[in-house]
């Protein structure tokens, strides 16, 4: 009788098929995952696009800590997200961990197929931003007992708004400018106030004077819309998914909270309410309790 060899390589491979039968996470090869913008810095805005080798029913993802839901670009066939790099992140190469649950197959007899699990890094460079002097009046420097409990009262009511992260996403294809105008002070400067107190600029100015109408960058749901001492009159929208925009320095509010709008609905009139150097428009936006630069979200195409 001649004795059977079976060579090394084919064993292996038999080993491989036995292991992944009784496993729930399968390999997932030729997975394609691109972001937009291609260059990341701290503070940057992000889409993410993931292109998977065979249809799943579902896809969630992991990025700096935050859990962000992807949704399906039909016209694509690919699946994106947005998500955010905190202006203190530092620089480095950073995991996007991908989950994806397979689609059943029905000879199987199963209700759900195999979880597919991949993972990519992105490196994240650092952006230097520069500091700018600005003179505002000595109250908003040296705030009375008054203004300070004032102050103390607006830090609870915004801690609690500002974490807001709604699970459906509500914004629809890309953000839009709320207001035509020119842009006089650039996200992440460090601020430098009547030459002592520092901060850091968290949003994109419009010069624009008192009384011109804004607009919703996108849609979404007004969960804030009243007076504070440093931002004045103010509104912020959630769009889902974590992601917020804020509007500062108002005149005039044209929306209450709970109002949901559209992209470019008036939600006010621009001002200089709070602590501003003049009239103009503050447009911020926070994705999952961290800032991003909102000129980087408007320059982004999105679905």
């Amino acid at each position: 009788m001649r004795e059977c060899v079976v060579h090394p390589a084919v064993l292996i491979a038999y080993v491989l098929l036995a292991l992944a039968a009784n496993s729930s996470v399968a390999p997932a090869p030729y997975w394609t995952v691109v972001n937009q913008p291609a260059r990341l810095v701290n503070g940057s805005p992000v889409l993410f696009r993931v292109t998977t080798p065979k249809p799943v029913r579902t896809l969630s993802g992991n990025w700096l800590g935050h859990e962000i839901a992807f949704s399906f670009d039909a016209s694509h066939k690919s699946w994106f997200a947005l998500a955010g790099v905190s202006l203190e992140t530092k620089p480095g190469a950073y995991p996007l961990q991908l989950h994806a649950e397979a689609l059943a197959e029905q000879s199987a007899g199963r209700s759900a197929g195999p979880t597919i699990s991949f993972e990519k890094k992105f490196r994240v460079h650092r952006q230097r931003y520069p500091r700018v002097p600005l003179k505002v009046p000595d109250r908003y420097t040296a705030p009375s007992p008054e203004d300070t409990r004032q102050i103390e009262l607006d830090k609870e009511a915004k801690t609690e708004i500002l974490k807001t992260v709604s699970a459906e996403r509500e914004w629809k294809g890309s953000f839009a400018p709320p207001v035509n105008a020119e842009i006089s002070g650039v996200f992440g400067v460090e601020r430098v106030f009547n030459g002592s107190v520092q901060s850091t600029h968290q949003g994109l100015d419009f010069r624009v004077p008192s009384g011109t109408e804004v607009a919703a960058a996108n849609s979404g749901r007004v969960i804030l819309a009243r007076p504070m001492f440093f931002e004045g009159n103010w509104v912020v929208i959630d769009h889902g998914q974590g992601l917020l925009t804020l509007y500062l320095h108002l005149s005039k509010f044209s929306v209450k909270e709970g109002d949901e709008v559209s992209k470019g609905q008036p939600i006010g009139l621009s001002g200089g309410t709070g602590r501003a150097t003049g009239p103009h428009l503050h447009l911020a936006v926070r994705w999952q309790g961290v800032y991003v630069n909102p000129q980087v979200l408007l320059q982004l195409k999105l679905p």
